[in-house]
């Protein structure tokens, strides 16, 4: 693995960024009346992820990481809830939804597995000072 230099270079933001430009190219097949709605919805919380990700990253702290990587959590589960919400109303066709959702819970497990990294980075430095 790479030297992490930027939160560019992680996995973990690299895969929420690829699961931002898919589900932005499932929206705009969405009806225009839906703009306001789920398009919206979908929209706001799959940029939430990578956004949260880089926040916390540049924050130099390890504490503030942590909390943004938990609300990327958040935003993902609340991305996945409005695509099933559109796949269940017939908007979003079942294998694009399926393909999305396994996107998202790799990019969920990679955010938890992120979180305790980072939490036992934390306590590996407490116990060496």
């Amino acid at each position: 693995m790479g030297k992490i230099s930027s939160y560019r270079d992680l996995k973990v933001w690299q895969l929420a960024i690829d699961i931002s430009v898919a589900s932005y190219e499932v929206t705009q097949s969405l009806p225009r009346e839906e703009l306001y709605g789920l398009t919206s919805q979908i929209r706001r919380s799959v940029s939430s992820v990578a956004a949260n990700i880089a926040e916390g990253y540049g924050r130099e702290n390890r504490g503030s990481f942590v909390q943004f990587l938990r609300i990327a959590q958040g935003s993902l589960k609340e991305l996945e809830t409005h695509l099933i919400i559109a796949g269940r109303v017939g908007l979003i066709q079942p294998i694009v939804l399926s393909e999305l959702l396994e996107r998202c819970d790799e990019n969920g497990k990679m955010l938890g597995a992120l979180i305790r990294t980072v939490q036992r980075s934390k306590v590996d430095e407490q116990d060496r000072g």
